[in-house]
């Protein structure tokens, strides 16, 4: 099968529109999180819609309000094109950002930790609205027959949408703190955590898989290393199974990987200290990601369907490794006596995205989409 090469028209655009689900998911996780405690306060919902100023309140949470909202705004915009355009695609945004926004804080009413605003409603609508204008006016250059455009259909299968986005997002899923480099999908903890709160009684469902043995410093070691060098094939390959013969494999398989690393990077240096920015960089974690290159140097230009396969084999293993491992000890102690700044409001959306991810990526790997991008 083949695509066409005309269009008769402007096209939709499916990465916008996975996107645009991705950061919804993300905006619910961020604004709910911890999912714990609720209860009603005796109050109405929407008694934070009023016109009294807020007392407590900081320029950061303005900024961060605004600035988290506008990429909702530019993907609203850009999921309608073309069928809505201009100044419609702009007002229909700004109400779906209100309705988003007025659901979110609504919600926290039932919840303790988190407390509604008119200004949090005010400030992320108006986020919402000034992405909407830019993506307005990006829309056409973006989606309609632009380089960009032009590139996606030249390096990419046609049916890779909803595994660019999640191929993206991979790289902000390295912003949570991890005790291993890559080290995506720790669902046990987690689980335990909840299990125990809800019990009402200690459970550690590591200790029960591995039982009370101590490993060595050369079993983390080794351990870092197998979590390493799975954890970035898999992402790798799930990324090249989406391209084409053309595609520059190598330059992407780069770009990805130093995505990651900086954005590792400048999150630890944002989260707690600068001193603190390149902690991540271990002898295990400099295996893994050698040996990490050299089955990626092996296997970039592997057929797609053996890319998919290792993809999920490699996917599973490291999932299998993160979550029986106990954690490390030097990592638990150094997280320790970090300083967490005001980027710790969003530990929640950024811990769910780091666990997820590699559980949505095997989900993906095995779609029947795959099928068609082989045709």
């Amino acid at each position: 099968m083949t695509e066409v090469e005309h269009d008769a028209g402007p096209r939709a655009s499916p990465v916008a529109r996975a996107a645009l689900l991705a950061y919804l998911l993300l905006i619910v996780y961020a604004s709910w999180f911890p999912f714990a405690g609720w209860r009603s306060n005796g109050l109405s919902p929407f008694a934070f819609i009023n016109l009294q100023p807020q007392r407590y309140w900081t320029g950061f949470d303005v900024m961060v309000n605004i600035v988290g909202y506008a990429p909702l705004g530019v993907l609203f915009v850009l999921s309608l094109f073309p069928a809505v355009r201009g100044l419609w695609a702009v007002l229909v945004t700004a109400i779906a950002g209100i309705l988003v926004s007025g659901t979110m804080e609504t919600v926290q009413n039932f919840l303790p930790s988190r407390v509604p605003s008119n200004l949090d409603l005010l400030t992320n609508a108006g986020g919402c609205l000034a992405g909407a204008f830019i993506g307005a006016w990006f829309a056409p250059m973006l989606l309609d027959q632009s380089r960009l455009y032009r590139l996606r259909r030249r390096w990419f299968s046609p049916y890779a949408s909803q595994g660019l986005v999640l191929v993206a997002l991979w790289p902000l899923a390295q912003v949570y703190p991890q005790g291993y480099l890559f080290g995506n999908g720790q669902v046990l903890p987690l689980l335990s955590e909840w299990l125990s709160d809800w019990l009402d009684t200690d459970i550690d469902l590591v200790t029960l898989l591995r039982g009370d043995s101590i490993m060595s410093v050369e079993q983390y070691w080794l351990s870092e290393t197998i979590i390493t060098a799975c954890g970035m094939t898999g992402a790798v390959l799930t990324l090249l199974c989406l391209t084409r013969r053309g595609a520059p494999r190598m330059g992407l398989i780069l770009a990805l990987l130093a995505t990651g690393l900086v954005v590792k990077t400048l999150a630890s240096s944002l989260f707690f200290a600068p001193d603190n920015a390149l902690l991540w960089v271990t002898p295990g974690a400099e295996g893994g990601f050698l040996i990490g290159l050299i089955m990626l140097a092996g296997l970039a230009f592997a057929p797609q369907v053996a890319q998919r396969r290792l993809a999920v084999v490699t996917l599973v293993l490291a999932l299998i490794v993160v979550n029986t491992i106990p954690a490390n000890p030097y990592f638990v102690s150094t997280i320790q006596a970090w300083q967490q700044g005001k980027f710790l409001n969003f530990n929640g959306a950024a811990q769910f995205l780091g666990m997820a991810w590699p559980i949505f990526a095997l989900w993906f790997l095995l779609l029947p989409s795959h099928r068609l991008n082989r045709q």
